[in-house]
């Protein structure tokens, strides 16, 4: 396939990054993607070199580029480090990126991004009102798209809990640390998106990482009253969003 022209998607995760050209018709891979271990430690410009071995693979590829941050991400610059190296705040990424690739760059929230791609082709496709897409991981992260409009940097997953930040009791990580079993795991997740009804009243949740995969053993146990499904483009959401946000220059606040 010609990839020429499509955007380019990079999710930049802990151990992984991974990238490929996008089918924005499709909301899919336009090529297979490609993936690199992400260096350590994953300083802004060591992943910038990392982005410019993964472009290598795609050499026909000649389209803006979309990378998805773990971080608060303000017109292109990265203002909180919650689970990465603290020298990328404050960081213009996208100049960095924009620099280090010859190319057209554009940095968008982690979860931001897989929200977006939930919304436009995913679980959340054709919904309006309020979707909340919240991520199950290291950490929560979260997405909130009205009317396919996305809210972005809310960080849902550190709102107090019963005293606690969200994600430290009811991220996926808590549930491997402490050994919980599905139900009670479904508990915790139930008081944190309780919370995020109480806050919000969403039409809809989405629940996505990779933990989602496993979504018939937790979800039954989460007690709520808004709908909540699983995400369905799974690990895909992240380079799909990221190329998307990059071709429609998605950044809702004015300069």
């Amino acid at each position: 396939m010609d990839v020429a022209n499509h955007p380019f998607g990079i999710d930049f995760g802990g151990t992984g990054i991974k990238g490929a050209p996008v089918d924005l018709a499709a909301g899919d891979f336009a090529a297979e993607r490609e993936r690199i271990k992400t260096p350590q430690p994953a300083t802004p410009d060591a992943v910038a070199e990392v982005f410019v071995d993964l472009l290598k693979h795609f050499p026909d590829s000649t389209g803006p580029i979309g990378v998805t941050v773990p971080g608060v991400v303000r017109h292109g610059v990265v203002h909180s480090a919650a689970n990465i190296d603290d020298s990328w705040i404050g960081t213009d990424a996208d100049r960095l990126f924009s620099h280090a690739t010859g190319r057209a760059v554009h940095v968008v929230n982690d979860a931001d991004a897989a929200g977006l791609a939930e919304a436009r082709y995913g679980a959340a496709k054709g919904r309006s009102g309020l979707v909340i897409v919240t991520t199950l991981g290291t950490g929560i992260g979260s997405a909130m798209v009205y009317d396919g409009v996305l809210v972005p940097n809310s960080e849902l997953g550190h709102l107090e809990v019963d005293g606690h930040n969200a994600e430290h009791k009811a991220a996926n990580s808590a549930r491997e640390r402490e050994d919980l079993s599905w139900k009670h795991w479904g508990k915790r997740l139930t008081k944190y998106y309780r919370t995020l009804e109480k806050l919000f009243s969403p039409d809809l949740i989405v629940v996505g990482g990779g933990i989602s995969k496993q979504a018939d053993e937790f979800l039954p146990h989460v007690d709520i009253d808004t709908e909540i499904v699983p995400a369905t483009l799974l690990n895909k959401a992240g380079v799909v969003g990221a190329a998307l946000y990059a071709s429609e220059g998605l950044d809702p606040t004015p300069r």
